[in-house]
C-alpha cells in the first residue's frame, strides 16, 4: 500500500505530521516520535518466539505504517528483527520515501564496562553510529540506582561520545520514577502505566496508578521525556481497547505510547487509532488469544496459583508457573497479583 508522506515542521506546537499522526518531541531532547510505538518484545522468543523473517515483516510493516518508535533491549535478544527490517527498507531510507526510525533500547547492566558492551553490542547488531535512547533497564526501588551508578556513568559517557543521544531510566516504581525526575543529567522515563493501575510498584509493595501520574508529571514539568509502557497490561486489557489507550493517551506528560504488537493487525489497528480513524466502539477479536506465562520474568512465587478460581495453573519441572489453556477461564484476576507482570494475553 503506498502512503503518501508529508512534514510539517511547526517549533511553536513541537510535533511533525506524518500518516496522519503527530509526532512530538520527547521532552528537551530533540527527538520526535510517533504517539504509538512498538514494542519489540512480544515477537521475540520469550513470548511469540516469531521466526526472523516474520518478526522483520512486522516490523517493516510497522515502520511502511508510519510508526517510527521502537522499544528494544539487550536482554530481549530482538535486535536481529528490527535489523533485518531496516536493511529491507535502505533504499527508502536513503531516497527521503521513509524516515529511518527511533530507536530505544535498554540494558540490566549494573557496572560500567557492562553497560559499554551493552551499547557496543547494539551498535554493532543494528549497524549504527548512534543510539537515540540508551536506559537503565527496569530500575528497582533503592538501592538499585546505587548499585547500578557505574552503568549510569558509562551512559554518560557513551552520549557525550555521541553513541547515545538520549539517557534515561525504565521502570514500573512509582517512588522510582518520582525520584529519576529529580535525578541531573535524566533525559527520558519509561514508566508503567495503566488505567486500572496493574502492575505499579512503590517501595518494596503495591503502588497506585496516582503515584505514577505525579511521577510522570513531575517529569514532564522538568522537560524529561515520558514514553509509557504497559498500557495494555500485556495484552490483558485488549478487548478494553479503546478505554485503556483513551486513558493512556490523555495523560499529562507522555509524549509516546509503546504497544507490544505482534502481528501486522496489531500494527494497523495502534495507527487507526492514532491517526484518529478507529470506531468509538471498536472491540478486537481476542478468541484466539490465551493467557501464557513469560517464563523469563517468573519467580515461581505461587501468587498467580492462589489467586486462580479454575485451578488451571500449577507449578512446571523448574518451578515456574505454567497455565492449562483447557481450564483457564480467562477471567484475569491473576494478572494483578503477579509481582513481575509474567502474565501475558497472547
Amino acid at each position: 500500500m503506498f502512503f503518501l508522506l508529508y512534514y510539517v515542521f511547526d517549533f511553536t506546537y513541537s510535533f511533525v505530521k506524518i500518516h496522519e499522526m503527530e509526532k512530538k518531541y520527547l521532552g528537551k531532547t530533540g527527538i520526535a516520535v510517533t504517539p504509538v510505538g512498538m514494542g519489540v518484545l512480544t515477537i521475540g522468543h520469550t513470548q511469540l518466539d516469531c521466526p526472523p523473517d516474520e518478526g522483520a515483516a512486522i516490523v517493516r510493516h510497522a515502520i511502511e505504517c508510519g510508526i517510527n518508535f521502537f522499544d528494544t533491549a539487550e536482554f530481549y535478544q530482538t535486535y536481529h528483527y528490527i535489523d533485518q527490517a531496516m536493511k529491507d527498507l535502505k533504499s527508502s531510507f536513503d531516497s527521503g520515501a521513509l524516515p529511518r526510525p527511533v530507536i530505544a533500547s535498554k540494558s540490566l547492566a549494573c557496572s560500567y564496562k557492562e553497560m559499554q558492551k551493552a551499547i557496543e553490542d547494539c551498535r554493532a547488531a543494528l549497524d549504527i553510529d548512534t543510539i537515540e535512547i540508551f536506559l537503565l533497564h527496569e530500575l528497582m526501588e533503592e538501592p538499585d540506582f546505587e548499585h547500578r551508578i557505574g552503568a549510569w556513568e558509562c551512559l554518560h559517557d557513551a552520549k557525550a561520545k555521541g553513541q547515545v543521544r538520549a539517557i534515561g531510566i525504565s521502570t514500573h516504581h512509582a517512588d522510582v520514577a518520582l525520584t529519576a525526575a529529580g535525578t541531573p543529567g535524566m533525559d527520558i522515563i519509561f514508566p508503567l502505566i495503566n488505567y486500572k493501575g496493574f502492575g505499579i510498584r512503590s517501595g518494596d509493595g503495591e503502588g497506585t496508578r496516582e503515584e505514577m501520574e505525579g511521577a510522570i508529571k513531575a517529569a514532564a514539568e522538568r522537560g524529561i521525556g515520558v514514553f509509557a509502557m504497559k498500557v495494555l497490561c500485556g495484552g490483558n486489557f485488549a478487548a478494553e481497547y479503546i478505554e485503556a489507550l483513551d486513558y493512556a493517551a490523555a495523560l499529562d506528560g507522555v509524549q509516546s505510547i509503546m504497544l507490544g504488537m505482534g502481528c501486522k493487525r496489531d500494527v494497523d489497528d495502534a495507527v487507526r487509532y492514532f491517526s484518529g480513524s478507529m470506531p468509538n466502539d471498536y472491540k478486537p477479536d481476542v478468541d484466539n488469544k490465551r493467557m501464557s506465562i513469560d517464563k523469563s520474568d517468573c519467580i515461581g512465587c505461587g501468587a498467580c496459583i492462589n489467586k486462580c478460581t479454575s485451578n488451571a495453573i500449577s507449578n512446571d519441572k523448574t518451578g515456574s508457573a505454567e497455565i492449562n489453556t483447557e481450564k483457564c477461564i480467562q477471567c484475569g484476576y491473576c494478572v494483578p497479583v503477579c509481582p513481575t507482570r509474567a502474565l501475558i494475553f497472547l
